[in-house]
């Protein structure tokens, strides 16, 4: 074993030091200053204990202002936050406790479980500890005698998880003075190091191991920055997500609830469903002329989802379905499609197709079922029951660039008309797990690199671009659009995929110009991805303030007094026959309760109208948001409002006419 080692560092320079050299001694032998900053190191990208001997490689040192250090703080704050609970609560027993987004949590057997009144009580707790400023110690146990000291002090969950420790591998216990933890490490110096900027956000029910046979524990959750103004940002960011989340926004709008008989699928009331049709007609707007629209079978045999090979990839997520007649004669089991890829070939199959035909694109809007545990369903957001604005491309490999081009503009524009003008598109290569010869994802994988250069050079770099290796699709790599919302959340919507699996499957083919028979490529197209959860986006992107083209209801005609009534019944009509979607208030109640009711509704334009207005035929306009009110002309204000109220693309469809 050599007695010498030679690190790299970030500069590129190379030093060599003596074997048993720790990350504190590199971080010394720079600078006392440096050292004292240190908390951590970074061995070939690896983050470890600044108290670890080093090996030859590669070294960082990391510092408390260094993003990587985030994840060392709210380690470390996870464990403060257990020591606290323990000191607090004795015989508590403390299970897991990971990093997660945007902090951490723990998990706590108790057989009182914790409310949200106890977290105030566990911060105080933390913050003296931190003040404490324990060293972090981390020691290596003998197997033994880490079960024999977690069973001695009633740990038994701490047991089961040493028993759970692959034999190769180290069991490390971390402690910050007298209290210690199974852990795996990294952690930072000290318990000082933390600093303020953590939070204790909510407590929540969580089953050991996440198996509802286990018992059920005691979830805290935590965050933790490295600054305070960054955890004020974070908490800031938070309550205005909250403003904005579509569920609240949806009972407040009158839009759609989900009720326990139909658990994922939505109810939708008047106008949310005016708001789903207005997404789906604009949509059919878009298509026109480049698509044909066709809606296949909502239930077929699952002998088509095994040919599909969804029945073996897809089966715990899709829903089987029989005919509750014991006695009836077909007794064949059929399933709720998860998606309408299956159906298109099928159409596609239908009738003798050439080359000459090509690219055929089929475009659905269509119902799909797919099963989502009960946990992981959020509104419009995760659904078991949704719509797809679903298209497939049936071309040949020439046209393979053209159409996933074409794809892009299209997608683009949409999200250009709904106000979104920040999109990442990424190209997700083959995972290990796929169909189709290497050669046939060489030369997919290579056109759609050429299509991703184009697309980034043709933005002019508006558009950013990467690669996510290994996340294609099993069938074929596929370009994902991810969009950025008003509050800087990113939300992956739109979607084009190869498929080398389906055609084959079925036996698709046309007939090529040499009248001999070809695979076709085909093309899955999504744009919304689900109707719903493109909708549950947009309402917290416009925070429910809905451009007034595409608002739910455009307007209300309020009346000050009931002799104003008959003028706001004329004014409503005219604006209908303007094609504006408009609601009427003439209840005897006073004008501003009715402008803070309908303001609350999100209604983006109320019109009121009193004898004045009845008299000068003009309404005084409130819009959404806006203290300020204008007077106009009836005859001014419905020009205006039916302009506001015309679809982008029907705008664009006007001036070019």
């Amino acid at each position: 074993m050599s007695d010498q080692i030679s690190l790299v560092f970030p500069d590129g320079s190379k030093r060599d030091y003596a074997a048993g050299t720790t990350g504190r001694d590199v971080a010394e032998s720079i600078s006392k200053s440096l050292a004292k900053k240190a908390v951590a190191i970074a061995l070939d990208g690896e983050l470890r204990d600044l108290a670890d001997p080093v090996e030859d490689g590669r070294i960082e040192i990391v510092t408390r202002t260094d993003d990587r250090a985030l994840e060392l703080i709210r380690h470390d704050c996870a464990h403060v936050m257990a020591e606290a609970v323990q000191e607090l609560w004795p015989g508590t027993q403390v299970t897991i406790g990971p990093v997660i987004e945007n902090g951490f949590y723990y998990d706590f057997a108790r057989e009182t479980p914790f409310t949200p009144d106890d977290l105030p009580k566990i911060e105080k707790k933390m913050k003296e500890i931190i003040k404490r400023n324990a060293a972090f110690t981390k020691d290596v146990w003998p197997r033994e005698k880490a079960k024999k000291v977690f069973a001695e002090k009633g740990e038994v969950y701490k047991v089961e998880l040493v028993d759970a420790i692959p034999e190769d591998q180290d069991v490390k216990i971390y402690a910050q003075g007298d209290w210690f933890d199974l852990c795996r490490g990294p952690h930072m110096t000290s318990t000082g190091q933390i600093g303020d900027a953590f939070k204790l956000m909510k407590v929540a029910g969580a089953y050991w191991r996440g198996d509802s046979n286990n018992p059920m524990l005691t979830r805290i959750y935590g965050t933790a920055w490295a600054e305070k103004k960054q955890l004020d940002a974070y908490l800031n960011f938070l309550e205005e997500a909250e403003k904005r989340d579509h569920r609240r926004l949806g009972r407040e709008m009158d839009l759609f609830h989900f009720q326990e008989e139909g658990p994922g699928v939505v109810f939708w009331h008047s106008k949310g469903w005016r708001m789903f049709q207005s997404l789906t007609s604009y949509m059919r707007r878009r298509l026109e002329g480049e698509y044909e629209e066709v809606n296949a079978p909502q239930v077929l045999d699952t002998a088509l989802w095994r040919t599909s090979g969804h029945w073996e990839w897809y089966r715990e997520n899709m829903f089987a379905v029989a005919c509750a007649d014991e006695e009836a004669e077909d007794k064949r089991v059929f399933a709720l499609k998860p998606m309408n890829c299956p159906g298109h070939v099928q159409l596609f199959k239908h009738g003798l197709k050439s080359y000459r035909e090509l690219p055929i694109r089929y475009a659905e809007f269509g119902v799909v079922h797919r099963y989502e545990p009960s946990g992981a369903m959020h509104g419009l957001m995760r659904v078991r029951g949704f719509t797809q604005d679903d298209a497939h491309v049936f071309c040949t490999e020439e046209q393979l660039a053209e159409e996933c081009l074409k794809i892009n503009d299209l997608i683009l524009s949409v999200y250009e008309d709904f106000g979104f003008d920040e999109i990442v598109v990424k190209l997700s290569t083959r995972p290990e797990k796929r169909v189709g010869s290497d050669e046939n994802w060489d030369h997919a994988e290579a056109i759609m690199t050429e299509v991703l250069k184009t697309i980034e050079a043709q933005s002019g770099g508006r558009i950013k671009t990467g690669i996510l290796p290994g996340e294609g699709a099993f069938y074929g790599p596929k370009f994902e659009y991810t969009l950025k919302d008003a509050i800087g959340r990113e939300w992956q919507c739109g979607t084009t995929q190869v498929d080398f699996n389906l055609p084959e499957r079925f036996g698709a083919f046309y007939i090529d110009s040499t009248s001999e028979k070809k695979k076709p490529v085909m093309v899955h197209r999504a744009i919304c991805g689900s109707l719903e959860r493109f909708l549950g986006i947009l309402i917290e992107n416009h925070a429910g303030h809905m451009p007034l083209w595409f608002a739910p209801q455009q307007v209300v005609v309020a009346t000050i007094t009931s002799e104003a009534d008959d003028y706001g019944r004329k004014v409503a009509d005219k604006l209908r026959a303007a094609g504006l979607s408009v609601g009427t208030d003439f209840r005897n109640e006073k004008i501003n309760y009715k402008v803070r009711e309908h303001s609350l509704a999100k209604v983006p334009v109320i019109l009121v109208c009193g004898m004045r207005e009845a008299e000068e035929e003009a309404v005084n306009i409130r819009r959404l948001g806006s203290r300020d009110q204008q007077s106009m002309s009836l005859a001014d204000a419905i020009a205006m409002l039916a302009d506001e109220a015309t679809p982008p693309d029907l705008k664009r469809k006007r001036a070019l006419a």
